[in-house]
């Protein structure tokens, strides 16, 4: 349920400036392209910033275009703003825009494990399978309307947070909280090619790559893949291109737990982790500044290729043997 001091918050807000973490999936672009929409809908202005550009793969959003990227802010900040929505980020430093966003207003929408309730006016759900449908249940309480592109941006959160409805998240709320959202005009079709059928070659191109690094430990359970600047450049890919590229070598048959080691500078790795079950990922990235979902959590390591996967290798199997 929505608290009412978030609502509250909400209805006496003029001008709105939205953000959620860095490197933003489906859920944060989704949810943020939505609650826009939403807000527009009751009169108030807002704006999105983000401190990385949107993956390609949901590039062709209704409002993708509009999002400001970059550490400088959108113009009018932050006089202009009176309220900052802060969505699907488990702490305000995940958001890579922190030192600009201090001492601003605060709305903390997510439903992350670790979210410690910053900025005073939280609402933070771990049982919500998307932060998608949480903004769905926010335009609800406010009497919003959700048209047709603001139910696809909400649809592409929950479908890309749940892995296609695949992952430990997909409850039964999440299918029902899908079926509302079809009710309320979202185009499955629609969704369905933004997400599966609209791959740029660049992508396709990088996932061989990534592909041709995969090698697997711990009697087949854990497997490891890379992505380094120079297999960017031969695949002519940028960094949104490998948005759910995981995917691929996490469904081979046997693989519990995955690990992907994306190069941000020489011995500085943002890793990626996935797992099936009760292998929990989650509290692997919490230790290490991270977080995320007991089957999706992400962090960063320092360090060279071959110590980065001697640590998490070391981490995946006893998450793998703890989860037996």
């Amino acid at each position: 349920m929505v608290p009412e001091s978030v609502a509250a918050r909400l209805r006496g807000a003029r001008r709105v400036l939205i953000t959620s973490h860095a490197n933003p999936d489906g859920d944060a672009i989704g949810s943020e392209l939505g609650l826009a929409r939403v807000l527009a809908g009751l009169g108030k202005q807002t704006a999105i910033w983000n401190l990385d550009p949107v993956p390609s793969l949901y590039a062709a959003l209704p409002g993708a275009e509009t999002i400001a990227v970059g550490a400088a802010p959108p113009a009018g900040f932050p006089g202009g703003f009176d309220l900052v929505v802060v969505l699907e980020c488990p702490t305000l430093g995940r958001s890579g825009l922190d030192g600009a966003l201090a001492g601003m207003p605060i709305v903390n929408i997510d439903h992350h494990l670790g979210n410690d309730g910053y900025g005073g006016n939280a609402w933070v759900d771990t049982e919500q399978p998307a932060v998608g449908v949480m903004v769905a249940e926010l335009a609800a309480a406010l009497g919003a309307t959700i048209d047709t592109a603001a139910a696809n941006c909400l649809l592409v959160a929950l479908v890309t947070d749940t892995g296609g409805f695949r992952f430990g998240n997909t409850t039964s709320a999440a299918f029902e909280a899908a079926a509302r959202l079809l009710r309320l005009g979202a185009e499955i079709e629609t969704v369905s090619g933004w997400l599966y059928e609209r791959q740029p070659e660049a992508a396709v191109r990088l996932l061989g790559e990534l592909l041709s690094t995969l090698r697997r430990h711990h009697g087949g359970r854990i497997a490891t893949v890379h992505l380094t600047h120079e297999m960017f450049e031969r695949s002519g890919a940028h960094v949104g291109d490998s948005e759910g590229l995981i995917d691929t070598p996490r469904a081979i048959d046997g693989v519990a737990a995955i690990v992907l080691f994306r190069e941000l500078a020489p011995d500085s790795w943002k890793i990626s982790l996935r797992s099936r079950g009760a292998v929990d990922v989650q509290e692997i990235a919490r230790r290490f500044g991270g977080g995320g979902h007991v089957n999706a959590a992400g962090c960063r390591f320092s360090g060279t290729l071959a110590a980065a996967e001697r640590t998490f290798v070391a981490e995946l199997a006893a998450a793998c043997e703890a989860a037996t």
